[in-house]
């Protein structure tokens, strides 16, 4: 395995190809009902420089060359998709998430909450544990409770699952240029929504590790694993943790190859692929290994993957 396939598996591990496919499909949520209106920013769209020029990101990720991208006008989420919002959705629509039905999902080995017997595995690296029981209701095994995290990004929801609440809701997941340009909150050439310094002043912007990866984390920012959607200051453009606390699904299909013959006008990504395209770090992003809480930065996961550390947000074109 090369070192960016070793990075990605610990950013966030594929389901294993041999696991078993779900015994029934997941119902088609239905928009029937009233659909409660999300919390979202309307952005006029425009040209931004897409990608790292700082060459710093893995070679095998795709991050380069830098290039000038135009998108057109949408409105994306304020924050994550919250724990208390996909509850409604369950509610109102009878889903059932991929981890449900797999009945497993990845797990950071520090934040299990589950007895021995359902720790079933690990998923490519030590510190990812396949946990029977885990799930957006219990997202570090049967013995957690969502019910506590509301106000915490939703969890071990898996690509097919985050397209599902779209299709609820009226709208859509972001493409990669969309979520770039909104990251980046009108400044140009940044490392970071708020800067170059990852902690300017020794003030925490954005949830990540601090200490040891993978055995210590001191948590300094107040978090060991998901922080409330809204506990650090927004962007330029009034979005929130747009980096770091959880990935967040992005519509387009993955390649490392997508800058070299990118369109510059609203790029959607290659026409296929086997992962989707995965962007804004986590919790346990650390410079010593993933340095992917970048706004550049990217990665992905296979559509039916699910982790303790992916969630999404979603957009609404033409605002």
């Amino acid at each position: 395995m090369d070192r960016t396939r070793k990075a990605k598996t610990c950013c966030t591990p594929e389901r294993e190809a041999g696991d078993a496919t779900p015994a029934s499909p997941a119902p088609s949520p239905s928009r029937a009902g009233e659909v409660p209106e999300r919390d979202e920013v309307g952005l006029a769209g425009g040209v931004f420089l897409m990608g790292d020029a700082f060459a710093e990101g893995y070679h095998g990720d795709g991050e380069a060359p830098a290039h000038e991208v135009e998108v057109g006008p949408f409105s994306i989420d304020a924050t994550c998709v919250t724990v208390a919002e996909f509850a409604r959705f369950v509610g109102a629509t009878g889903y059932r998430t991929e981890a449900e039905r797999f009945g497993n999902s990845a797990v950071f080995h520090l934040a299990v909450q589950a007895d021995r017997d359902d720790v079933v595995g690990t998923y490519g690296t030590p510190w990812w544990v396949g946990v029977r029981g885990a799930d957006w209701r219990h997202p570090y095994g049967p013995k957690s409770d969502a019910a506590d995290m509301l106000d915490h990004p939703v969890v071990h929801v898996s690509h097919k699952d985050a397209l599902a609440y779209c299709a609820w809701t009226g709208r859509d997941l972001p493409t990669e240029a969309e979520w770039e340009y909104a990251a980046r909150g009108g400044a140009a050439g940044r490392r970071f929504p708020w800067g170059d310094e990852l902690e300017p002043g020794g003030i925490h912007h954005a949830n990540v590790w601090q200490g040891e990866f993978p055995h210590a984390n001191s948590a300094a920012d107040g978090w060991v694993t998901t922080a409330p959607v809204r506990t650090y200051a927004p962007n330029g453009f009034g979005l929130y943790q747009m980096v770091g606390n959880v990935w967040e699904w992005c519509a387009d299909w993955f390649s490392a190859s997508t800058y070299l013959d990118s369109p510059r006008l609203n790029p959607r990504g290659p026409a296929s692929g086997r992962a989707r395209v995965t962007r804004g770090g986590s919790y346990l992003c650390h410079h010593s290994y993933c340095n992917r809480y970048r706004v550049a930065a990217r990665s992905s996961n296979t559509p039916d993957s699910s982790t303790g550390n992916i969630g999404f947000r979603t957009v609404r074109r033409g605002a």
